[in-house]
């Protein structure tokens, strides 16, 4: 049998992150890919002819640029040579493409290859499965393809209505006895740990600054994360009502202590460890395995519970491995109820190694670049910080979890 090759992460980079209809919303996702994938080429200095592939995530694809990743590169006006496609694994897509990416590294598939996301909620369209027959008399219901694909994220059949993903959030909040203050602390503590990092000046480094076309006038530079609360506190999140307050009683979720919608894409190069030098490239992480898992639609959110101890099975690994993790924060009760399932204590000192600069809460979650997003704030952190290993994990909407373990490259 053929030995695996060793995969490692180089320049990970990500683009600010916008409000959904804020100062993004004038680029389709298509454009914010070209974007950080010239970006990737410039900054790696990387011949592009030696890209095998492209890989793209994106949870809310169109034909407005299908096969993101192949219309992206072709955007950036890179070489027509190098292929590209797209996928969708919902929230943890952008984790998913890194993986595929090093699955065809490690397989001699590839030597290397682009692993991006991307994501322009803003832009995400309505759209009607009624006029392909044609339309004869009466109305004409259009769906948003945003709050369609939370509906329809399982099979009605065989599970029913689930509303949305704030209902899985609030049937979690249920299961694990997770209160409306417990939920306020930990987003207090996201929007906090993602204004300390700004102000020290923590993304710097993987950051791409954005040129957005306006209708008039010169395009205005888009530098800096425009979702997090600096001023965030238990006083002004406690004032928030509960989105689901009018149909359940015990309802927790609010606007403040959930993730955003949002726009965004990121990307970097996973390339073969002996093709690392003669492209000229400088790791930043090894790729060291990941595993996926299922778990009821009802309850998404605790998919990464699953999946770290499938990835632990697997891998020989455990908790006192991991210096560094990941929880995508969709929902405060969400988070909390992973860290319930995987153990963690209240006064548990893991958890202060969770989420350092803010997740989903305070950064935001372009669902497909969320997972590269992480990806580069983790692989600049555990530098910071001299750690070996980062664990990233991921919930994902019709009850999945994905997580991934990288080591700190010297």
């Amino acid at each position: 049998m053929t030995q695996l090759r060793r995969v490692a992460i180089c320049s990970p980079l990500r683009t600010p992150v916008g409000k959904f209809l804020g100062t993004l919303a004038p680029m389709g996702a298509g454009q914010l890919g070209a974007v950080i994938l010239k970006a990737l080429m410039e900054r790696s200095g990387i011949d592009p002819t030696r890209v095998d592939d492209v890989v793209f995530s994106q949870g809310y694809g169109n034909a407005e640029a299908p096969a993101i990743g192949r219309w992206s590169w072709l955007a950036a006006d890179l070489p027509i040579e190098v292929p590209g496609y797209q996928l969708d694994r919902r929230c943890g897509s952008g984790l998913q493409a890194v993986v595929n990416a090093a699955m065809m590294v490690q397989t001699g598939a590839a030597d290397c290859v682009v692993a991006g996301g991307v994501e322009s909620m803003s832009n995400v369209e309505h759209y009607t499965t009624d006029v392909r027959g044609g339309v004869r008399m009466g109305d004409m219901k259009l769906h948003d393809r945003l709050a369609r694909g939370r509906l329809m994220s399982q099979p009605i059949e065989r599970f029913g209505i689930i509303s949305g993903m704030i209902e899985t959030a609030e049937n979690l909040a249920q299961d694990y006895d997770i209160s409306r203050e417990e939920a306020d602390e930990f987003a207090v503590r996201s929007h906090q740990n993602a204004s300390a990092a700004w102000g020290a000046g923590k993304f710097d480094a993987q950051l791409v600054p954005v040129e957005v076309p306006q209708r008039r006038g010169d395009p205005v530079r888009f530098d800096h994360d425009e979702g997090y609360r600096a001023d965030a506190s238990m006083e002004t999140l406690g004032k928030l009502r509960a989105i689901e307050g009018k149909t359940n009683p015990n309802a927790i979720v609010t606007a403040g202590n959930a993730s955003q919608q949002n726009d965004a894409a990121a990307a970097c190069l996973v390339v073969a460890e002996d093709k690392v030098e003669e492209l000229g490239l400088t790791p930043m992480l090894w790729f060291t395995g990941w595993a996926a898992a299922g778990c009821d639609p009802s309850r998404m959110g605790i998919g990464p519970v699953p999946a770290v101890e499938r990835l632990f099975a697997r891998s020989g690994m455990g908790w006192d491995d991991i210096d560094l993790i990941e929880l995508n924060e969709a929902f405060a009760p969400q988070a909390l109820a992973v860290l319930k399932g995987w153990g963690f204590a209240e006064d548990d000192s893991r958890r202060e190694t969770v989420n350092v600069n803010g997740s989903g809460i305070s950064l935001g979650h372009p669902i497909g670049a969320t997972g590269l997003r992480i990806l580069a704030d983790m692989a600049h952190e555990i530098h910071r910080r001299e750690a070996r290993y980062g664990l990233e994990t991921m919930c994902i909407g019709g009850g999945q979890g994905m997580a991934a373990v990288f080591e700190r490259a010297a």
